[in-house]
């Protein structure tokens, strides 16, 4: 798709989710208790933690939202956040009498790792009908998560599920199109996404969505294999249209284009200390990456952005709260210096 260069701009839809974030000692077995260290709200969610973290790498740069919230008071913390945070939100809206979706995400601090309790509230009554590309400007189209929206992720007119009638939409409207995924089970995932891969124009997906995509899925036990993930990601590109295909990984992150281009790029070596968790990395490694590709830098110095964007992410126990400006990550960057990747 030739593209307008007039356009600028990143346009999010999709999960609008308040984060009920809890760090804990340990994640518990059943029937154990731990003890919470540190608790807050904050907004999640794929349309929403990108959004954020974009407007936060670049405060000139335009970016809006699409998205449903309810009416209590997690919906009308999330609506003044974004407001707060400067995005567009002329399409961000309030449904009467609607619960807002919510997640207790509890980040267990032995570990780092993360483990989400999801109730879906209003995410499951958002459709192709909410969205109006007709206005938008935007360059950039990010979408997300299939899986935890039911009317989306049903058979919609003549598609196989919602998000290929909205991806067909933001290209038809001259966007260029990204989509963040979510651990489900490997099936479930390939269900949803292969019928999407052809309405595509990035995919940045980490190693355990990518291994799933491509029908080689793995557990979250498993240590991270760089040979595997190109593989993968080469499988994936394959079987569909996009141009790129970015996974990342704890280590560093693989990237191969339509064109052949291939890059394997170590991630910040990130001492523990400094990090008070890792709820919404995902979402600021994604952001750096699409800032990148906005901007047309070349992709290796993209990649290396959305990998700076996610150290300075985890400084933070809240999914948007530490990012800075784009500069202020490289610099973190080069102050932490770079992992070695075997």
């Amino acid at each position: 798709m030739t593209q307008d260069p007039k356009r600028s701009g990143i346009l999010t839809g999709g999960t609008w989710c308040a984060d009920h974030n809890k760090l804990v000692d340990r994640w518990p077995g059943e029937e154990d208790l731990v003890i919470i260290l540190e608790e807050e709200i904050r907004g999640g969610g794929s349309a929403c933690n990108l959004a954020i973290d974009i407007k936060r790498l670049s405060s000139e740069l335009d970016v809006s939202t699409i998205g449903i919230l309810g009416d209590d008071s997690d919906g009308h913390l999330l609506k003044q956040q974004a407001e707060a945070e400067g995005l567009n939100v002329t399409q961000l809206v309030n449904l009467d009498g609607k619960r807002t979706t919510f997640t207790d995400a509890f980040t267990a601090q032995d570990t780092g790792r993360r483990t989400h309790l999801f109730h879906p509230g209003v995410s499951d009554l958002l459709s192709p009908d909410h969205f109006d590309f007709s206005e938008s400007t935007a360059k950039i189209f990010h979408l997300g998560l299939p899986g935890l929206h039911a009317t989306l992720d049903s058979p919609w007119q003549d598609d196989p599920n919602g998000w290929v009638t909205v991806l067909k939409m933001a290209q038809a409207g001259g966007m260029k199109t990204n989509l963040e995924l979510c651990s489900l089970p490997a099936e479930r995932l390939q269900a949803l996404i292969i019928p999407c891969l052809q309405h595509l124009d990035y995919l940045i997906v980490n190693e355990f969505e990518i291994a799933a995509v491509a029908g080689r899925p793995i557990g979250h036990d498993q240590d991270s294999d760089v040979e595997a993930c190109l593989s993968n990601a080469q499988t994936v590109l394959d079987q569909g249209a996009m141009e790129l295909v970015i996974v990342h990984f704890p280590t560093g992150a693989v990237a191969i284009s339509r064109n052949g281009e291939q890059h394997v790029v170590p991630s910040v070596d990130m001492p523990a200390q400094r990090i008070a968790g890792t709820n919404g990395a995902g979402d600021a490694f994604a952001s750096g990456a699409l800032y990148g590709l906005h901007e047309d830098w070349p992709l290796a110095d993209t990649i290396r952005l959305a990998h700076a964007s996610a150290a300075a992410s985890m400084q933070h126990i809240g999914t948007t709260d530490a990012l800075t400006d784009w500069q202020e990550c490289l610099k973190l960057a080069k102050e932490l210096g770079w992992r070695k990747l075997h």
